[in-house]
């Protein structure tokens, strides 16, 4: 169950529990506020029209008031010297939902039912993809025609190192050397 509420001109969506910063509330810190609901949703059942929303309430407890991030704002005009930098960071307050209540009175309720029906479902659908997955991964599995060629070509370059070491990179395509050492090698 979720709902959107409408504060300090704009609009956030809250669920019961979650900590949410708005504009700046006139309210004590450990105060209980009500905020102006505009949308509840719970599963099927949908509040969005004025009517249905007309008495619906979203209670929260102010947390703490504090400043956002601070915001740079730079003036510029080309050729005339005029430069300004100043900043800005917006007074905030952190608020906690602690109940979301439907117009009528009543809160929304949660349907428990309806989630493990659901996984059961799953399962069974999975079950009858899985042996269609494996008949279609079979026929990929077959190309192997193209490993031996890949086998012929060796796997690390074939150039040897200051210490008589040998180089680990794979080869470049169609060469026996890796890029670093192809064109010592080859041109």
């Amino acid at each position: 169950m979720y709902a959107v509420v409408n504060t300090g001109g704009k609009q956030a969506k809250v669920e019961v529990g979650t900590i949410v910063a708005v504009e700046k509330l006139n309210d004590e810190v450990g105060a209980t506020v009500s905020l102006p609901v505009m949308f509840i949703a719970d599963g099927d059942r949908v509040l969005a029209t004025p009517a249905e929303i007309a008495g619906a309430t979203v209670t929260a407890e102010v947390l703490e008031h504090f400043k956002g991030e601070k915001q740079i704002v730079f003036k510029f005009k080309k050729r005339k010297g005029y430069k300004r930098k100043t900043g800005h960071r917006q007074s905030l307050t952190a608020v906690r939902i602690l109940d979301i209540t439907a117009g009528d009175g009543s809160k929304p309720a949660k349907k428990v039912a309806e989630k493990p029906a659901k996984a059961e479902e799953k399962p069974a659908k999975a079950a009858d993809e899985k042996p269609a997955k494996k008949a279609e991964k079979a026929p990929v599995a077959e190309p192997a025609a193209a490993a031996p060629a890949a086998e012929e070509t060796p796997e690390t370059c074939a150039a040897l190192k200051a210490d008589g070491t040998r180089c680990q990179n794979k080869p470049k395509e169609g060469s026996k050397y890796c890029g670093v050492h192809a064109k010592k090698n080859e041109g």
